[in-house]
Formats: C-alpha cells, structure tokens, sequence
C-alpha cells in the first residue's frame, strides 16, 4: 500500500507531529497531486483548535494546495500527468444535484472538504476529484497563488458574483490576509477602490496594492465624510465593526458583503437599509468554474498573495505566527 508522509494534528489545540496514512487502488475520477506548497489559512487555525465543532483527530490540515499530477483515476480525461494545478478548501462535491448541475459546486450539501473528515495539504502528496484540481498559468508562482485557492477565491467570488464593473465604487474593509487579495481583484475589474483600515501606517501598502483611497477606520469622521459612496463593500475583517456605519457609506441599491467573521452577531438598523434599498450579503468560496476564472485573471493582471515562506517541517512555527497576527499576509509552506 502506498504512503502519503504529512504532519497531523492529534488533539484540539496540540502541536503538529509527523503521521502517515496509506491509500488504495486511485478512485476513477480522482487525481493524486504531489504538493509542493500549502498555504496556512486562519481556517487551519479553527481546525487544528476545533472551534468549529467539527474537526476529527488525528487528521492533516491544509487546503491552498499547489502540487503536480502523479496519477490519474480511469475515468479522468480533463487532467494529466505532470499538470501543476491547484486545490482550494473544496476536494468534492456529489456532481448531480441542482447546485452541481448549475456549476455552484461549493453550494452542494454534500461538498466534501479537503481537510474535514480527510487528511489535506500540510503532506507530501493528496488525493482529490479532477474537477477540484485546477490547472495553473504558467506565469503564476506556486507559492504567490497557494493563497489564492482559498483567500484569493473569497474574495473573487463575490466581485465577480456581484457583478463589480469600471462604473463600480468598491470599499474593502481589513488589508491583511484577504483584503490585501481583494484590493488587487478590485482594481483588474476597473473599480475606484477605497481600503479601509484600523492601521493608518498601510496607507502606502494599500495604495500599492490598488487603493485609490484609504480611511483610517479609527477616525470616526473619517467614515462619517464617505456616507453614500460606494457600490459595493467587503468585508474580510474577523473583528466587530460599526456595521451601521458602513450600510450608511453605501450608495442606493449598495451592497455590503460579508466574508471574514466577526465574534457578535451583526446588528442592523432596518430603517438604514430599507430606505436607500441596500443589501447584506454574506460569500463562502466558489466554484471551480470561479477558480478557473480567478486563476485566468491572476495570470492576466499580475495578481497575486503577499507571502512569507516555512519549510514543512517548521509548520508549528507558521501556525503560531498565524495566529499571533505576525505573518504578512500569508504564510506558505514548502516541501
């Protein structure tokens, strides 16, 4: 039986140790990937700690795979041997329900996550469905686009869903592992971009990055004086905001979307978002066609993650910067 060498977690909150698990005869639609790297993603966090309720030990986290094709299943015939592709948070879905069948994969109610009830990235090898490993432009290094299968997907995903176009006024609220991605996205659609931020010394980085403009989120003046001005805003931020504020930023029929988690509910007044007919929305990640797409526009405009590279063996190390907030913006294993 063959091996696949990786490093996995054994209790809530403990340390990653080496673990090997060995795997059958390939499925005849799955590939095998030999990874390369894995990006550390908060969710792995959530994981490894269980705060989600739903981790099962022992198990390896990871899921911003990039990696080369070593085997193809029988029934395979949209990969090959040696394709580099790309794997996000989603490693399968049941392929025939009504989400399946429209090509909102992600939504399916039997999605099969790439490091939930399996082993995921932090590996020297997986295994996942074809239609979930995603061929990469050459262009793109591996390391700058591991992010993007996850990080990079949520905030393309609903830019590109809610169909943000040169006309469009976006804010993004957070430039730290995805709003940093967002800004970039923002700008190759054609958006007047505004970054809004607690931390006024990424004024400079943020501009870099596709701003045109940047608010100090502190200065409550400062969100006061952008009342009625945007289209669209995002928010990547796991901390609790002044929502009223921000349903008051957006313009008539503005939408503000929701994609980092903050620890409170989120209250509303309904008056604010009835009168000017605004919307909250809220954005997992996408599709595999939105993957597709991504990657494309990646390639096209030069996007891509901020990164800090660990070896594999130094994943504890990764992990703890994560979760101190040190890493800027994403962490990156390599094998």
């Amino acid at each position: 039986m063959k091996q696949i060498h990786g490093l996995a977690v054994h209790a809530a909150g403990a340390q990653l140790l080496a673990y090997k698990y060995g795997v059958e005869e390939i499925a005849p639609n799955d590939v095998e990937v030999k990874i390369s790297h894995c990006g550390v993603c908060h969710s792995d966090v959530h994981l490894i700690d269980n705060d989600w309720g739903i981790s099962k030990y022992p198990f390896i986290p990871g899921h911003e795979i990039v990696g080369v094709i070593t085997e193809i299943g029988s029934s395979v015939r949209d990969r090959k041997v040696g394709e580099r592709v790309g794997i996000g948070w989603q490693a399968d879905s049941c392929g025939i329900c009504e989400w399946c069948r429209q090509g909102d994969e992600h939504l399916c109610a039997l999605s099969q996550p790439t490091c939930v009830g399996r082993n995921g990235g932090y590996a020297d090898g997986i295994r996942v469905n074809s239609r979930f490993a995603i061929p990469v432009p050459e262009v793109l290094e591996s390391e700058n686009v591991a992010p993007l299968l996850c990080g990079g997907i949520t905030v393309y995903a609903p830019i590109r869903n809610h169909g943000i176009r040169p006309s469009s006024r976006v804010g993004v609220v957070g430039i730290g592992g995805l709003g940093h991605i967002g800004l970039q996205f923002a700008k190759a659609f054609g958006a007047e971009v505004t970054a809004f931020s607690t931390s006024k010394d990424k004024e400079a980085e943020a501009k870099s990055l596709g701003a045109h403009h940047f608010v100090s989120t502190r200065d409550t003046g400062a969100l006061k004086k952008v009342a009625g001005s945007f289209d669209f805003i995002l928010s990547t931020v796991s901390a609790d905001q002044d929502w009223p504020a921000y349903i008051a930023a957006l313009r008539p029929k503005g939408t503000l979307c929701v994609v980092g988690v903050p620890p409170s509910p989120i209250q509303l007044p309904a008056f604010g978002l009835i009168a000017g007919q605004k919307a909250v929305a809220g954005s997992p990640i996408g599709s595999p066609r939105d993957l597709h797409e991504m990657l494309d526009v990646a390639a096209r405009h030069g996007v891509k993650a901020i990164t800090e590279r660990f070896p594999m063996a130094k994943a504890n190390e990764a992990i703890a910067k994560v979760k101190k907030n040190q890493v800027r913006y994403r962490a990156v294993l390599g094998n």
